[in-house]
């Protein structure tokens, strides 16, 4: 033999060693970890964490990548074909690696494209692999072979093709059934030929995405039917390819519904915080911090699966009445012209959220152009409580009128929670999370004369104001604005939610004094140290005002609320248990009582006594609540287990309500009392035990707690003169909110300040005159 063939053949004969070296040791885990059969059949599926219900029920999952499977046979063949035609021709021929493809990319230096099979693909997306220099790569591709070839032995042609299409990525989408219900809200199987060669072409990259990009997916479409068409199986005649792709670009995009599950936006807040707790606990086995999307943790939650659903019930049931009132009163005249006028700047910035917009942008079209787009008509969908099963309703419509359309749709917030333990049992954020992702139960908005009860119980514990204090009447100037307010007892006024009266109430307790007790109570956020905020100027989430009002029901002790119980790992062992809601006693137990039974007559004879006609067997007591313009209507309110808040308003504050309607009570109350009326039917709630607010020992004999007394209180009024929440006090509050802006104080505060001693609030009515200020 010569030596140059010896040579030669040594060289050979040395590479087939070396990699077949490389390749035992890339199989024993020497280059990392190998996957098992079981992990390659389904990677990661089971380490989802699970969100449970109180009541054992599976509310939903966190994940890292959302994915739904499907079988072979629930596939369309025009996917198969496309996939088959576009990466792998010889797919059913091969056993994992094409050698045919391999010899072209060496000897071409992958010119005419590459040479990794379907099950190469499939191998490197279970490996994670894709990324790193010649070396790095090189190995990687040597794990891929030998998964690949463990998949060919394993594994059919046709689970190998729908292993691959459940785990392949449409940019943030992940499998082919999802995939297929974003794109063209249909199942895999029902894909024409076109609609599975948009999809099939997004695979070679994003910058194929039709909404983004719909010129370059156009061009990968073609191309995909073009290969059906030259493909040695032939998928596709010349005659069919062409009239395939003289079709125009149609798809019907929605992003798809992430929160199949209950309470979707209880869950979205619910994940925030537990990131922050995932980030403050380490995993024992890795050192490193909880993973929430990967580690299969079980969290336990304090939602109550039954009451959440009665939840979404009433918001189902009570929005589209109040949404045609709203619809009818815009009809009218050119309110809606008026509405919008000025209010440019609004739409533009919704429009900059917009996937059109950003489409657009990205494509490089001028403002003008942009412009253009969004007023020219086109088919759409629209949420619609006059639509389908799931509130849709397809129309024609510019996307500039869209804009509007949906921000004149009334939002909701609602949630419940136990007072004594903290454990928030049902969480509504909007109307609907598939169109509306905006949490409104975690969102600041004006409470109204929600805010009053606080007041007033400054009032009893402060000033010793009892439910039959009289607070007087009359023309009453505050920030140089003067109003006609009538007088009455103080169950009375609390009852009818007067606002001369919480005027008053001011003037005696003092902002400060006022807000230093709003903090005591849970309320966080901050508020303006100005007198308004006695009508509920103050923006306030739900949560911190229902725990403000805790102290009401649970005899002067305030519970924060809590959402989880427990958190376990994926094997069932607990991890982390927390505690019950620790609780503080802000005002005593007789004061509380005295609110309880002044709440009772808002319901028994006040703004909300439209809820008598529900069936609630407890005793129940809360209070109403409108803001300044209509803009908000608020009800929040409680028995003796149980308390909850309703707010409904649209997401824009200066959209008014219809004006013929009667505030909180109208808007919000019939939330409250069908929740509540479901939740005391049902009894495996719990709920029902305890039906009547415990009175204290030492009011028992109190004669000014006799029912008889107490009806008296709540009808004595000095004058019939209407002066309730409803009433517009928008000068009052255009005048603080400019002197904030300014950074000057109101004139009552400037009288503190300057050590004016004129009354900076003064009450004329039967020769009673109130105190001045303590203090703004």
């Amino acid at each position: 033999m010569k030596k140059s063939v010896r040579i030669l053949w040594t060289v050979f004969l040395s590479g087939v060693g070396l990699v077949t070296l490389l390749l035992l040791m890339a199989n024993f885990g020497l280059f990392g970890k190998m996957p098992s059969m079981r992990d390659l059949e389904n990677p990661e599926a089971d380490l989802a964490s699970e969100i449970i219900s109180s009541d054992g029920v599976l509310m939903g999952k966190f994940y890292a990548e959302n994915r739904s499977e499907v079988k072979f046979n629930e596939i369309s063949p025009n996917v198969i074909h496309a996939l088959i035609a576009t990466e792998d021709e010889r797919f059913y021929d091969h056993s994992g690696i094409d050698v045919q493809a391999l010899a072209r990319v060496i000897f071409t230096a992958g010119t005419k494209g590459g040479g990794s099979t379907i099950t190469q693909q499939l191998a490197k997306m279970i490996l994670g692999q894709g990324r790193g220099n010649v070396f790095i790569r090189s190995l990687h591709k040597l794990k891929e072979w030998i998964v690949a070839v463990k998949l060919e032995k394993n594994f059919t042609k046709d689970e190998i093709l729908a292993l691959y299409l459940n785990h392949a990525p449409w940019g943030n989408v992940y499998g082919i059934r999802n995939a297929s219900r974003t794109y063209f809200q249909k199942e895999p199987i029902d894909l024409k030929v076109e609609e599975a060669a948009v999809l099939i072409g997004m695979l070679k990259g994003f910058i194929y995405e039709p909404i983004r990009h719909p010129k370059n997916a156009i061009d990968r479409r073609n191309t995909v039917i073009n290969q059906m068409a030259v493909a040695k199986q032939k998928f596709l005649t010349p005659e069919e390819a062409e009239k395939l792709k003289a079709k125009p670009l149609i798809t019907n995009y929605k992003k798809i519904d992430e929160n199949v599950g209950i309470a979707p936006y209880f869950r979205v807040a619910l994940a925030k915080s537990l990131k922050a707790w995932c980030s403050e606990n380490k995993n024992p086995k890795t050192g490193e911090p909880y993973d929430l999307l990967r580690d299969g943790l079980k969290i336990y939650t304090t939602i109550d699966s039954r009451m959440q659903k009665y939840a979404e019930t009433a918001v189902e049931k009570h929005m589209p009445v109040i949404q045609s009132k709203l619809d009818g009163y815009f009809k009218v005249g050119n309110r809606e012209d008026r509405l919008w006028k000025g209010q440019d700047k609004v739409i533009e910035s919704a429009m900059k959220f917009t996937e059109r917009y950003k489409s657009l942008k990205e494509d490089g079209a001028s403002n003008e152009e942009i412009m253009q787009s969004f007023h020219k008509p086109v088919p759409m969908k629209i949420f619609s409580w006059r639509g389908d099963k799931k509130h849709e309703k397809d129309t024609v419509l510019s996307p500039y009128d869209s804009i509007k359309y949906h921000k004149q749709l009334l939002q909701t917030s609602f949630a419940a929670m136990d007072p004594r333990t903290g454990e928030v049992k049902a969480w509504v954020g909007g109307i609907n999370f598939k169109w509306f992702k905006y949490d409104h139960v975690t969102a600041k908005r004006q409470v109204g004369s929600t805010f009053k009860p606080l007041l007033y119980t400054l009032a009893v514990t402060d000033a010793g104001y009892t439910p039959s204090t009289y607070i007087p009447g009359g023309p009453l100037t505050l920030g140089g604005k003067t109003i006609n307010t009538r007088g009455g007892t103080m169950a009375n006024c609390l009852a009818w939610s007067v606002n001369g009266a919480a005027w008053h109430l001011m003037a005696v307790i003092g902002v400060k004094r006022t807000i230093e007790f709003a903090k005591q109570c849970g309320i966080k956020v901050e508020i303006p140290p100005y007198p308004s905020i006695a009508l509920g100027a103050a923006e306030i989430p739900m949560l911190e005002m229902l725990q403000s009002f805790t102290m009401f029901p649970n005899k002067g002790y305030n519970t924060g609320p809590i959402l989880v119980t427990r958190i376990e790992d994926k094997n069932g062992n607990l991890i982390h248990e927390f505690p019950i809601s620790q609780s503080k006693q802000v005002i005593g137990e007789a004061d509380a009582y005295t609110m309880v039974r002044m709440m009772e007559g808002v319901i028994k004879m006040g703004t909300a006594r439209r809820l008598n006609s529900y069936n609630i067997p407890a005793e129940i007591a809360g209070k109403t609540g409108t803001t300044n313009g209509n803009t908000d209507g608020w009800f929040i309110g409680y028995s003796p287990e149980l308390l909850a808040g309703a707010w409904v308003g649209c997401e824009d504050p200066f959209i008014p309500i219809y004006t013929s309607n009667s505030g909180g009570s109208e808007m919000a109350a019939p939330l409250w009392g069908q929740f509540m009326q479901k939740v005391y039917d049902d009894s495996k709630t719990g709920y029902g035990k305890v039906l009547h607010f415990e009175e204290p020992t030492e009011l028992q004999n109190d004669p000014i707690y006799a029912d008889a007394n107490f009806d008296d209180y709540f009808n004595s009024a000095d004058s019939l003169m209407v002066d309730d929440e409803s009433n517009n006090l928008n000068d009052f509050f255009k005048q603080e909110e400019s002197a904030q802006k300014s950074h000057a104080p109101d004139s009552a505060t400037k009288n503190k300040l300057t050590g004016n001693k004129k009354d900076s609030i003064r009450t004329d009515s039967k020769n009673r005159t109130s105190k001045p200020a303590n203090d703004y």
